[in-house]
This record gives C-alpha cells, sequence and structure tokens, in this order.
C-alpha cells in the first residue's frame, strides 16, 4: 500500500478548497482525515474514498470497485471505492465527491473495540 509523497500532496492540493485536510501515515499509504474523520485513503498510488448506502451508488455508476487491501484475498474488501480517474483533474467535482465521503465517514464512525475487563481479584482478609 505504497504512496509517494508527490502523489499525497498532490491530493491534498486538490482537496485544499475543503479547508484543513490532512494526511496521515499508515501501512505504507495514507488516511486523509478532516475534522477529525478519516474520509479517504490512498494505497498503490490510487485514491480511495469512504462510502455508505448514500454515496455507493455513485461510485456504482462510474463502475470503481471497492478497495481491498490484500491482494490475495479480493473478497475482502473495505467502505472505501476508488475515486473516477476524471476527478483527479477536477478539484470542484473532487471535492464535491470528498465532501460526500467525508458526510458517509461521520454518518459511519469507526466502532470503538470494547476494553477487556480486568478480573476482580478478592482482597485477602486479615
Amino acid at each position: 500500500m505504497a504512496v509517494s509523497p508527490d502523489f499525497r500532496d498532490y491530493v491534498l492540493e486538490l482537496l485544499e478548497p475543503l479547508g484543513e485536510v490532512t494526511a496521515r501515515a499508515m501501512f505504507g499509504g495514507a488516511g486523509i482525515y478532516m475534522d477529525g474523520s478519516m474520509f479517504a485513503l490512498i494505497a498503490n498510488e490510487t485514491l480511495f474514498f469512504k462510502t455508505d448506502d448514500i454515496n455507493r451508488p455513485d461510485f456504482e455508476a462510474e463502475g470503481m470497485a471497492p478497495f481491498s487491501p490484500y491482494a490475495d484475498k479480493p473478497q475482502m474488501t473495505m467502505s472505501y471505492s476508488e475515486v473516477p480517474a476524471h476527478l483527479m483533474e477536477d478539484s470542484d467535482g473532487l471535492c464535491e465527491w470528498a465532501t460526500r465521503a467525508w458526510e458517509a465517514a461521520r454518518r459511519n464512525p469507526p466502532k470503538k473495540k470494547a476494553k477487556k475487563k480486568k478480573p476482580k481479584t478478592k482482597k485477602a482478609r486479615k
């Protein structure tokens, strides 16, 4: 899931009209965040946006596939889909799709892992 600094910076430049958008390194790729929500990721020089039932049809209409993090397990996918290539040359269009991806991320925040409870120990009586 590699990403070059040049591609990461290009994506951030295209998304500048949205405000403060940041990238964080993630498994060789990058997560793209706005207002604390990860709404995009970059893997192998490809941009993917967060999807849900509301915006997924837009990606499907463009023939875009969901993100599959494991080449040897293509059936395992995540709720991110590849951004259509024509948007990579259209900052306004890309920002519209990015806004919908950010809204999807806000509607579907990551589930927090339940903390394991420590077993209760009995105190010895004196």
